[in-house]
């Protein structure tokens, strides 16, 4: 089962908490700014937290955007900063520098800085992750309503 709340869930003492800690942690460990990044990727519940967190670090929507996938394929759970991080390196030229930020539910968060080399170009999956997405069709109801037990047979 998916995971289920008994309440609304803020994100407050778990989400923002975390990943502010964990990104302000190696900001103030290796002097870095928002500004020395070209993306920042975090992980993505939904769609208003990683805008709010990367706001609150300072970061701007052009740094967040191409790794901004939940909008396209709901809410991955632990995949989401990775799947993010590899539509990131879609369009991620030599010298780049990539934040990301992973959070585990309560668990806290790790972030970690990427720096893309001239390999990139050797490296880029064909096709991206963005036609990937496109690819996609929604999944049958019906089929669904049986591999969840809903329907009788």
């Amino acid at each position: 089962d998916y995971p289920r709340h008994l309440y609304r869930f803020t994100g407050e003492p778990a989400y923002f908490h975390h990943i502010m800690e964990s990104v302000n942690g190696l900001f103030n460990l290796y002097g870095y700014r928002a500004s020395d990044f070209t993306y920042a990727v975090f992980h993505q519940p939904n769609y208003k937290f990683p805008v709010r967190v990367a706001t609150k670090l300072g970061f701007t929507r052009e740094q967040i955007k191409p790794g901004l996938v939940v909008p396209l394929v709901g809410n991955t759970y632990s995949g989401s900063s990775l799947l993010g991080l590899a539509a990131t390196l879609d369009v991620a030229k030599p010298g780049d520098k990539i934040l990301l930020a992973s959070f585990g539910s309560g668990a806290g968060s790790d972030a970690m800085v990427f720096e893309v080399t001239e390999l990139i170009d050797d490296r880029r999956m064909d096709p991206p992750v963005s036609k990937m997405i496109s690819r996609m069709s929604p999944g049958d109801y019906t089929r669904y309503t049986l591999y969840r037990d809903m329907l009788k047979r």
